[in-house]
């Protein structure tokens, strides 16, 4: 081929003058750590994602710890995810000195294998971490399904009284890169009894930094009483609140060192005095994160079009590559009847290569300016999981998916030229491998 060589980079962060001017508003408004701008983004992205709370922090990966803090995880417990992941879905069950079980893939699909999901379920079994990869909603109400098996619900020990009232084990869906995505006709943040975003400078709707924790429980809206969280906890008692605000505020405490009265609510004249409640974490957003937010939240619908658009083209670039008959290339489901995902990231197969022929194309996209990754290395083949004790031979699936997978750039960044770009020279690497 004879084109001019371009420079497409793989994720870059969509800024403009409005989160420029945003977040110079918020540094000369006198206030930067968690304010106003954070509780106003908490509030839109809850009627976003229809939960009645949010809470902001300063990562994805904090927002599923602090789920496993909430529902008093820890040693002697188990908590199970996809072997094929990002590491955070797998460190904070480390953190928190609970026992990472990982499940194989399903053949050919990103999502695990339910049934060995049920297999791997005991009676340590507290939390389940489906994770919604490239953007796509995993299938929660499957999880639900397996976890309500009267075999199941025999084996089920809650250790909390969050999870008595739950009354069967939890599912805490990674939804790091399904912000604006839905399945039958509910919102990512919604689906799972409860949700993590990442707002990571690479995700679609960026903070910087930042995620969100959210949770829809069937009794959020019921009154907490006395006895089922008080006796013995240094946490105040307050008369009438529900369980989403008490879940709120031991987040909030969780967030901030254990303290019981934010900087926001110290402001008052003569407001100095607080007390710390436990020897708790830190990991808040600040109003300058938050700031980026709101602006990137007045653009997201048109953002989330463009990636669409631009999925539906690259599908197109496929499709005309596999009917000449030569090497099949397969490529995630973003859209359909019954879901949309948020077209995060556009993974494909080269089917039948191996990962050294996968990673041949990407150095010759790279040769050609086009930046492209791979999502993801199962956590088996990680030095860190390894050590643990895991063993890729156990998750054949897993390696199968990551054998050939390559991600192609999908950034809203990106022009209509720069799709056409690196769909032709994709094809034209591909058809001479």
């Amino acid at each position: 081929m004879n084109m001019p060589l371009k420079n497409v980079p793989f994720s870059p962060p969509d800024m403009t003058e409005a989160e420029a001017n945003e977040v110079r508003d918020a540094i000369l408004s006198g206030w930067i750590t968690t304010g106003p701008r954070t509780k106003k983004l908490e509030k839109i992205i809850s009627e976003y994602v229809n939960t009645d709370r949010t809470v902001c922090l300063n990562s994805a990966t904090a927002a599923m710890e602090m789920v496993l803090h909430v529902l008093g995880v820890g040693p002697g417990d188990e908590v199970i995810m996809p072997a094929y992941t990002y590491t955070a879905s797998a460190s904070v069950v480390a953190h928190i000195g609970a026992t990472i079980v990982m499940v194989d893939s399903q053949k050919d699909n990103v999502e695990m294998d339910y049934e060995k999901l049920a297999d791997a379920i005991t009676e340590r079994t507290k939390v389940i971490v489906p994770v919604d990869l490239a953007g796509i909603c995993a299938d929660v109400d499957k999880i639900k399904e397996v976890v309500s098996r009267p075999e199941i619900m025999a084996k089920y020990r809650p250790a909390n009284d969050i999870q008595k009232l739950m009354g069967r084990i939890v599912v805490s869906n990674d939804c790091a890169h399904s912000f604006g995505a839905s399945r039958n006709g509910k919102m990512a943040g919604e689906i799972a009894d409860f949700s993590s975003f990442s707002f990571h400078a690479v995700k679609n709707f960026t903070t910087a930094e930042g995620g969100a924790m959210t949770w829809n429980l069937p009794f959020g809206s019921e009154k907490v009483e006395r006895q089922q969280v008080y006796s013995g906890s240094p946490i105040p008692f307050i008369e009438g609140e529900t369980w989403n605000e008490f879940i709120y505020r031991i987040s909030q405490l969780f967030s901030l060192h254990g303290q019981n009265k934010d900087a926001l609510a110290k402001t008052k004249l003569g407001a100095w005095e607080y007390d710390v409640i436990g020897p708790w974490y830190k990991c808040n957003m600040t109003d300058i994160m938050a700031a980026l937010g709101l602006v990137q939240f007045e653009r997201y619908p048109e953002m989330l079009e463009k990636r669409q658009r631009y999925v539906a083209r690259l599908n197109e670039g496929i499709n005309q590559l596999n009917a000449l008959g030569g090497q099949q290339v397969a490529y995630l489901n973003h859209k359909g009847d019954n879901h949309c995902s948020s077209h995060h990231l556009y993974l494909v197969r080269l089917l039948g290569r191996t990962r050294e022929e996968a990673n041949k194309v990407i150095e010759q996209m790279a040769e050609r300016g086009i930046a492209t990754n791979v999502h993801y290395k199962p956590l088996p083949m990680m030095t860190a999981y390894k050590a643990l004790g895991f063993d890729i031979a156990n998750f054949p699936n897993a390696y199968h998916l990551f054998e050939n997978v390559i991600t192609l750039p999908l950034n809203t960044r990106m022009s209509e030229e720069d799709i056409e770009y690196v769909i032709e020279n994709f094809v034209d690497i591909v058809k001479n491998l």
